[in-house]
């Protein structure tokens, strides 16, 4: 896997993630369990935003330094420009959280344990397909074309499937959790296990969390890809996905306040995908610069939301709230 960035980026990125997930986990333990204003989602969104930025601005250095500032320059836009895609796409996975936490009931004081969970898993996860994908694409060049096709069916669906209310009752996953695992009826503070009649059960919290990551591997699989249209080079993709997904716990939080605001988000975010698997399936017959595929992620994202402010929702986009017990 062909990569231009030195041995020792790496390195520095590896112990900024850890770094980053200790001082966060660090932070949750001593605050408890506590709502998120929106004033420290803000204050949180900032500090990633502001994170990953500089951590670009020394990447563009480290280039400069071995390759020259042209070469910089286009690398460190790469990496902007999938930074923005992976935070674009992350918008629609924090919908279906919303949603999740909202057929469950989840106070909102047990969300950012969950959503913790939730990143650690999806890090993991993410760097091993990315690592495989980078593999896959430098041993088959038209894998490049299947992610493509890929992407844009997925963008066409998601297209029919914007402005529908999801109902969580016929999720399969949600379905096969429930078959092969007791739930309790309520939850038992932050505890995943809880005692039941004398039987150690599931509470519903444990669910979430199991739910949260099969979602988070669904939208990875669309995700990964969109970044490999940008760039190939697996550092660009581990490192702008990484960083984007460090920041999706203030990023829900704060999107949660105006979630409703933006109803039309769906239909931008598969106008994206289906630009970016497009852009992937004629990758040597068309060169569209990054610079230009960034101008059209952030004018479709601008447009898009200028839209849903100005317009109101056909339908409501908060999902119905269940029963007091947890279906079982």
């Amino acid at each position: 896997m062909d990569t231009i960035a030195p041995t020792w980026l790496w390195i520095f990125f590896v112990a900024t993630v850890l770094v980053a997930l200790f001082v966060d986990f660090v932070v949750l333990r001593k605050q408890g369990a506590h709502e998120v204003s929106v004033r420290e989602a803000v204050r949180w969104s900032v500090v990633w935003v502001a994170a990953s930025f500089a951590f670009n601005g020394l990447f563009w250095w480290a280039v400069a330094q071995d390759h020259g500032q042209a070469v910089a320059n286009t690398k460190a836009l790469e990496f902007l420009t999938g930074y923005l895609i992976e935070k674009s796409l992350a918008v629609d996975n924090i919908f279906v959280f919303l949603m999740i936490f909202t057929y469950f009931a989840v106070p909102p004081a047990y969300q950012k344990r969950v959503l913790m969970i939730g990143i650690v898993g999806a890090i993991v996860l993410r760097s091993l397909m990315i690592l495989a994908g980078s593999w896959l694409i430098t041993q088959f060049h038209w894998v490049l074309y299947v992610f493509g096709a890929f992407l844009l069916i997925t963008g066409i669906k998601m297209w029919w499937a914007a402005g529908k209310e999801a109902n969580l009752d016929d999720n399969p996953a949600l379905k096969l959790l429930k078959r092969v695992m007791p739930v309790s009826r309520g939850f038992d503070g932050e505890k995943f296990w809880t005692v039941e009649n004398g039987t150690r059960i599931a509470t519903p919290l444990l669910l979430v969390v199991a739910l949260v990551g099969i979602t988070d591997v669904i939208f990875a699989v669309d995700s990964i890809p969109a970044i490999f249209a940008i760039t190939t080079d697996p550092f660009i993709v581990l490192t702008s996905n990484i960083f984007a997904i460090l920041g999706l716990r203030a990023m829900y939080f704060l999107l949660q306040a105006v979630a409703a605001k933006f109803h039309l988000l769906s239909y931008g975010l598969a106008v994206i995908l289906a630009f970016i698997g497009t852009k992937m399936m004629l990758i040597d017959l068309v060169k569209i610069p990054v610079l230009a595929s960034l101008g059209v992620v952030v004018g479709i994202l601008a447009v898009t939301m200028w839209l849903s402010v100005r317009t109101a929702p056909k339908i409501s986009t908060a999902p119905s709230l269940p029963a007091p017990d947890v279906p079982r």
